[in-house]
């Protein structure tokens, strides 16, 4: 199960740089909650609308370090890396710490829940 889930969260990575609302509506959970750098609460429906309207663009994302730890059908993903992108036409490079929770069912396999980032 380690394995499949270290392979979705490099899928949700492709996903995030790619903007593919299709396979970003796959890997998040209808009730994400997502708290950003700023603190603040945002939605799947938040995350698929900067992808979609183009105002979050991440041109690049180098992984340093993944973690993965599988409890039954509950999993944890700790990233840490280097983005660089823009939201809003505002360039950004950070190197960002994401923690994120998963859980599986059959039906659609790994999807986020819950997450957290953080600048490092």
């Amino acid at each position: 199960m380690d394995d499949e889930l270290r392979d979705a969260e490099r899928r949700l990575q492709a996903a995030q740089v790619a903007s593919d609302v299709t396979a970003l509506d796959r890997l998040l959970h209808d009730r994400l909650v997502f708290t950003g750098p700023d603190g603040r609460l945002y939605s799947k429906a938040d995350d698929l609308r900067v992808h979609r309207e183009g105002s979050q663009v991440i041109r690049s994302l180098d992984e340093e370090h993944l973690d993965v730890l599988v409890a039954g059908g509950t999993g944890v993903t700790w990233f840490l890396g280097r983005l660089s992108g823009s939201i809003d036409g505002v360039p950004f490079d950070a190197r960002m710490r994401y923690t994120r929770t998963w859980i599986h069912d059959d039906a659609c396999g790994w999807r986020i829940l819950a997450a957290h980032a953080s600048v490092v």
